[in-house]
């Protein structure tokens, strides 16, 4: 897993307190979604050129790691 602490920020001023590349409005889930939209890394750079591929990657480990702590509870 890539280190993304430096690069994801969490601040709750900003986009409803979720989790943002460097400190910018652009958020995790709003890459996350270009990708499943079916946008290419480098479809999503050209589009934000103000992203790089390291942030991209940091959105994916990010998403990952929440995923490893998923926990379902049976009631």
């Amino acid at each position: 897993m890539n280190n993304y602490n430096h690069l994801i920020t969490l601040e709750p001023g900003k986009r409803s307190g979720k989790a943002c590349i460097r400190g910018m409005r652009i958020t995790v889930y709003d890459v996350l979604s270009y990708m499943a939209a079916g946008m290419s890394m480098d479809e999503i750079l050209a589009d934000f050129p103000a992203l790089t591929q390291e942030d991209i990657l940091a959105c994916l480990s990010y998403a990952a790691e929440r995923e490893r702590y998923t926990v379902i509870v049976r009631s």
